[in-house]
């Protein structure tokens, strides 16, 4: 799965690189280069591009092998703080956070489960049975 999935990815970067490359030509070939036509190709051959750019960029994302600017990432890892454990710069002391009581509810891709959902699913677990 993973080796089709980075073929599939290496054909929509050729793609995205062939439609830019296309913007390109046709900006350096035509004479004037504020023409209905010339604009016309240069916006659909970069729409492209980004067409079949975006799934790799996303997967890319997904990943975590994207870095995504002007964001700042915990200092602590959510595992770190959990068990305890101290941070790995040399920052002040952090207040230490317990571990949950429960296991964390989660969904079938083993993510975690929002509390509005996590609320509803208390409410619908079956409470024990009543002898009468």
């Amino acid at each position: 799965m993973r080796k089709e999935l980075g073929l599939l990815n290496l054909i929509c970067i050729l793609i995205a690189l062939a439609f830019v490359a296309l913007a390109v030509v046709s900006v350096l070939s035509s004479g004037d280069f504020l023409t209905i036509d010339n604009l016309f190709i240069i916006t659909v051959s970069l729409v492209m591009a980004l067409m079949f750019g975006l799934p790799v960029l996303f997967e890319m994302y997904s990943r975590g092998k994207l870095p995504i600017p002007f964001v700042k990432r915990p200092d602590v890892p959510a595992q770190a703080a959990i068990s305890g454990a101290a941070p790995s710069r040399g920052a002040k002391s952090a207040p230490q956070v317990k571990a949950p009581t429960t296991p964390p509810l989660l969904d079938a891709k083993g993510r975690a489960v929002p509390p509005d959902v996590k609320a509803m699913m208390n409410r619908m677990t079956p409470t024990e049975a009543k002898d009468a």
